[in-house]
């Protein structure tokens, strides 16, 4: 049955590449430009849309909870993502996140009390931030009348696309792509647990990401990885949960994990749009952190000086790089699985991220974000890997002081503690086989903030000295 073209011409799709530009309806479904191959971005003429007048307009959504639009962290925003229709909106009360001081957590970054804050994506119904994504993903398929949905996933998103599949009983069947040994015990439970059909294939997350599109191209599947336009669009309600949590007040920093580079992609489109609007009169500054071994926007930003140029970067340069890469044989290698990814798609949207945020580029060792991980756990939020690559980051920034000890920094953490609990006890735990099969292979040769288990007799006198020494330490082992 062919489905009905919804028209909107306030509301579209255009290529990125500006020696393109081609433009399609908002009910088409596009994952590359059909032209020239390019990235499609989501485009609003904001003179035909209403606009609010001041984000503090949105504080009303508050009274409203009983409107599933208004109760889901990203709809409450909807007139700032106005593509879908109400009706078909599909939502299962995501974005409902926390913005937490974090004292403890900046003490160790080298901040000064009041001044770090941790953005906890955890909360979301599939434990990571990718909900954010999914459900304007979702919510456009269901527009155009697909029902088959896939991903190739380090574990995530693989995990949101089967919850969303599953808790929406609207005729989704999703299909996921991993890599072999690529993907947390805790992510991979989610995506059996929720129903998906799961292809496991020989090799890693690029190798899935290009099976996935070549096989969505092929069979009309409708593809939910970040490289698809409308899942950014809702990422980028992320920032707008930010500036409402600081009192509409805009930080000094964002600091964000860089895997597929989804997040800072959408983090720079939202302030673009928002100062466009004139609904804030400066923007943060963006940081996005690399792992070393999953470092391709660091080498191409950092090294290679690969620069946004209004849209149009030197991509003979990156094709060159990715060329070394297959010649030598490297494949992205990091604790942080949900960053582990040398072929980021959306590479060039965060280029344009960066040149607007005055962005900076840091990549850090596997040590480090083990180290950063421990500090967020032992400061009352726990989280995978991959998020803590952001308060690593942080701290490297400071110390090479291009971040004060005065600045306001919001530092993303993407994903549960649960999301990779493998990774969490092997450095807390006392088994060094463990620790060494799961940790020492990539690199970490200490657990300096460990909070080991206590072995003791069954003896009650033991049990009790064990305790008073325990509390007689000051109990916070931090």
């Amino acid at each position: 049955m062919e489905t009905p073209r919804i028209a909107n011409e306030a509301v579209f799709q255009q290529c990125l590449n500006p020696s393109c530009a081609a433009t399609f309806a908002v009910d088409e479904a596009h994952f590359a430009c059909p032209q020239c191959g390019d990235l499609i971005d989501v485009v609003y003429d904001w003179d035909r849309l209403p606009v609010p007048r001041s984000l503090k307009d949105f504080e009303a959504k508050w009274s409203k909870q009983l409107d599933p639009l208004c109760f889901s962290g990203v709809w409450r925003f909807r007139e700032l993502l106005p593509f879908a229709p109400a009706e078909q909106v599909v939502t299962i009360g995501e974005g409902r996140t926390l913005l937490q001081r974090a004292d403890k957590v900046g003490r160790a970054v080298g901040l000064e009390p009041g001044r770090l804050m941790l953005q906890y994506e955890g909360m979301n119904p599939s434990g990571s931030f990718k909900d954010n994504g999914m459900t304007a993903a979702f919510s456009h398929a269901r527009m155009i009348g697909a029902r088959r949905v896939a991903c190739a996933s380090t574990g995530n998103t693989s995990a949101a696309l089967a919850v969303y599949c599953s808790a929406t009983d609207l005729g989704f069947k999703a299909i996921i792509f991993v890599g072999s040994g690529k993907i947390a015990y805790g992510k991979l439970a989610q995506a059996l647990d929720h129903g998906a059909l799961t292809v496991q294939i020989v090799g890693d997350f690029d190798d899935a990401m290009r099976r996935v599109r070549e096989v969505a191209d092929r069979l009309g599947i409708y593809l939910m990885n970040s490289v698809n336009p409308f899942r950014l669009e809702g990422q980028k309600t992320i920032m707008f949960r930010v500036l409402e949590a600081m009192g509409w007040e805009v930080p000094d920093w964002i600091v964000v994990p860089g895997g597929n580079l989804g997040n800072s992609s959408a983090f720079g489109k939202a302030f673009i749009e928002l100062k466009h609007l004139g609904l804030i009169d400066r923007v943060p500054r963006l940081a996005v952190i690399n792992a070393h071994g999953a470092r391709t926007l660091h080498e191409l930003y950092g090294s290679r000086e690969i620069r946004w140029r209004s849209g149009l970067p030197d991509s003979a340069k990156v094709d060159a790089y990715y060329d070394e890469l297959d010649a030598a044989g490297v494949k992205a290698s990091t604790i942080a699985s949900a960053i582990e990814i040398n072929r980021p798609v959306n590479f060039k949207k965060c280029l344009r991220a960066l040149d607007f945020c005055d962005g900076v580029v840091r990549e850090v060792s596997d040590q480090e974000i083990m180290d950063a991980k421990a500090w967020v756990g032992a400061g009352g939020l726990g989280c995978e890997p991959a998020s803590a690559a952001s308060v690593a980051g942080a701290r490297r920034l400071r110390e090479e002081g291009i971040i004060a000890p005065s600045d306001r920094v919001v530092c993303i953490l993407t994903g549960h503690q649960l999301k990779d609990p493998t990774a969490t006890v092997a450095y807390h735990g006392a088994d060094q086989e463990n620790f060494e099969k799961v940790l020492g292979s990539r690199g970490v040769k200490r657990a300096g903030y460990a909070n080991r288990p206590v072995v003791v007799p069954n003896d009650i006198d033991d049990i009790i000295r064990t305790i008073a020494l325990y509390s007689d330490s000051g109990a916070s082992k931090s």
